[in-house]
């Protein structure tokens, strides 16, 4: 396995930054790139260059930094990631099906080079790469591996550590839902499966904890116990709607719940879009301030578009996991779900699955005056369009305008396409028959059920 410790080298800017398109202007003076924000690390002489001229990457050891709940605390946005099991599936490290972050040990440039794309969209955490990556599910239904968990969790801490290393970004170690609780194992074994992963994630010296992806709020509480005795900050995101946990715990009474765990950051993440998971941290900002709590919100949705999902989220979607393209998100969407997500009085914006690099810098960029600077991606991206300015044909120089994007109406270029779907929603949950999990690999009878219940559904 590759070695992945932090680096030391400097990224510098191989050609001038751009004049700041005028509609980023800030009320006192231009915004600058992500990377001139951190000049006051470097010399006084490199600290007045503004965002025209070549700059470099501030380089910061993990404990130079202010810290997630300092920021949050001081009223600061902080920029998540995106989705990295479905977008390094497209690109070919990621298995559909099991899901799980091998890559990480597997293939190190890959993990690493998305980081890095992130965070030069904008992002201000650097999530380790261990979605999935407890024990149980890293060897269920007959995945093989050739690391082990430790190995992985590991490799992932070292990945996500090098990189934020290059900016002013913070380790998140992640840990999220497991086989053992679906299939009913006791609340000493699943968290006894957290441990192992949290120990990892201290030996690594991770910034702070995020306990991500749960469906039922009480798997959720026992991941925040655990990862509470770290005595670090800890994040808790469920992916569930308006309709709260597959139990039908409310969001409101969820989020309560998190926070009376230990969770100092609460909200969702992942199964919907955008405009539901506003909505649900809504309902969770609510719940805990009538419970007389106080916690920060965060929201990291899908990039696709969930208007006919049920409770299950977009998993139940006929197109899950392979036809989903047509719902994504474009840009200007992303820059909509910043402002929305902000107005909401949520401050940790971030995304899941379908969330590429350039949704992140859309983020980044609907937020810059707020907080006061562009991300270094914005290099390479007109404001608006604005760089369409130098096309050769006219009818698209035509459309380097604000208004222009903001109303188009995007087709699909599918005549024959319905614009909604009809989700599964076989209905099953934690206990069910169908939600038992093995070890073994699916057997062709296994299988045969559940195609013969599909065929029945359609």
């Amino acid at each position: 396995m590759k070695e992945t410790g932090a680096s030391s080298r400097d990224i510098r800017s191989t050609a001038p930054l751009p004049t700041i398109n005028p509609a980023w202007t800030h009320a006192d003076g231009p915004f600058q790139t992500q990377k001139d924000a951190a000049s006051d690390r470097r010399s006084p002489d490199t600290a007045a260059i503004n965002c025209t001229t070549t700059t470099t990457t501030a380089m910061a050891p993990a404990g130079a930094k202010k810290g997630i709940l300092e920021r949050l605390d001081a009223g600061e946005i902080v920029i998540g990631d995106g989705g990295f099991v479905f977008a390094l599936e497209k690109r070919g490290y990621v298995k559909a099906g099991p899901w799980t972050p091998e890559a990480a040990a597997e293939y190190p440039e890959a993990v690493r080079q998305l980081h890095r794309e992130f965070l030069r969209a904008g992002s201000n955490v650097m999530q380790t790469f261990t979605f999935y990556a407890s024990d149980d599910k890293l060897e269920n239904r007959g995945n093989m591996q050739r690391f082990s968990g430790q190995q992985i969790n590991e490799a992932a801490c070292d990945l996500a550590r090098e990189v934020a290393n290059e900016g002013d970004a913070l380790v998140a170690g992640g840990v999220s839902q497991t086989p053992s609780y679906l299939s009913c194992k006791s609340e000493a074994e699943v968290k006894a499966i957290f441990k192992r992963q949290m120990d990892v994630f201290m030996k690594k010296n991770v910034d702070f904890l995020i306990a991500e992806y749960f469906e039922h709020v009480e798997e959720a509480e026992w991941a925040v116990q655990v990862l509470k005795m770290t005595g670090k900050p800890v994040a808790a995101t469920l992916c569930i709607g308006p309709e709260g946990d597959l139990n039908g715990v409310s969001p409101g009474d969820c989020a309560v719940k998190l926070v009376r765990a230990g969770a100092q950051i609460v909200g969702v993440n992942c199964h919907f879009d955008p405009e539901t998971c506003v909505k649900t941290v809504k309902m969770m900002k609510q719940g805990v301030e009538r419970a007389g709590l106080k916690a920060h919100f965060m929201s990291q949705p899908l990039a696709y578009h969930t208007p006919d999902c049920n409770r299950q989220g977009f998993i139940d979607l006929p197109e899950f996991p392979f036809s989903l393209e047509p719902r994504i998100l474009t840009r200007w969407d992303m820059q909509r779900y910043a402002r929305e997500a902000y107005n909401a009085g949520i401050r940790y914006i971030g995304g899941c699955c379908g969330f590429e690099p350039y949704h992140i810098r859309a983020l980044a960029e609907e937020l810059a005056p707020e907080r006061g600077y562009l991300p270094a991606g914005s290099e390479k991206h007109g404001s608006w369009g604005s760089g369409l300015e130098m096309h050769t044909k006219p009818w698209c120089r035509a459309r380097a305008r604000r208004d222009y994007w903001e109303k188009l109406k995007p087709a699909s270029g599918r005549p024959l396409c319905p614009s909604m779907s009809r989700p599964d929603g076989w209905g099953v949950t934690k206990g069910h028959a169908d939600l038992m999990q093995q070890k073994e690999a699916t057997t062709r009878e296994q299988l045969k059920v559940l195609f013969d219940k599909s065929s029945k559904n359609q």
